[in-house]
């Protein structure tokens, strides 16, 4: 990688450790028994599209998810089923994106709701911080505040555009080769971080 100026970061598996088979396993518990047929990492159905771009509330989330599954779970049942993916932060991960706002102009690119944006910032708050977790990024872009999502360029040529970046000196990580598709074809350096991969084990 040469000539580096910007970095941006997905947050699940990146930043924040997620585990998906979580939710699955709570869901399944909660007798949603075809909860991986209706969301996982590579894909989702249009309900979880529409909570990740903001096209319904949490409330409407909740509501429509008993109707498709056929079940009457309550909204504090499914939200903790939901929020049982997100793990923990990765501080040595944090700790190395702190050393990198000296060198590069730095972004969070996330695809994500308004429940885990609430859940996650919690997570992150549960240990003594110096600073907002928002605040390690010139700005933290989430979808769900968007109406845009990955692998969709769209979302890719916002974030582009509104920070007048060039592609072919930005650098976008993520843990997900379709959203690593994509970016390429926008013009940007990619980095897919792989299983057990840290982005401080990173050349840069």
């Amino acid at each position: 990688m040469q000539n580096i100026e910007a970095i941006i970061f997905d947050l699940g598996g990146v930043i924040l450790n997620i585990d998906y088979q979580s939710t699955r396993k709570a869901f399944e518990k909660a007798g949603i028994a075809n909860f991986n047929d209706m969301y996982s990492q590579a894909a989702a159905d249009d309900l979880f599209d529409d909570l990740e771009t903001g096209k319904i509330a949490p409330a409407e989330f909740y509501k429509k998810l008993n109707e498709r599954a056929g079940v009457q779970l309550t909204e504090s049942d499914i939200r903790q089923a939901w929020n049982a993916m997100l793990l923990d932060f990765r501080e040595e991960s944090l700790a190395h994106i702190s050393s990198l706002k000296s060198k590069y102009k730095l972004y969070l690119l996330s695809n994500t709701n308004h429940i885990h944006l609430v859940a996650f910032n919690d997570i992150y708050r549960s240990k003594h911080r110096d600073i907002p977790f928002a605040d390690h990024f010139i700005k933290a872009y989430y979808s769900c505040e968007m109406g845009l999502r990955k692998p969709n360029a769209d979302i890719f040529e916002f974030v582009l555009a509104e920070n007048q970046l060039d592609p072919s000196t930005t650098v976008f990580i993520d843990d997900s080769v379709q959203n690593i598709a994509t970016a390429k074809a926008v013009g940007l350096q990619t980095i897919l971080l792989e299983a057990g991969q840290k982005i401080e084990d990173l050349p840069f």
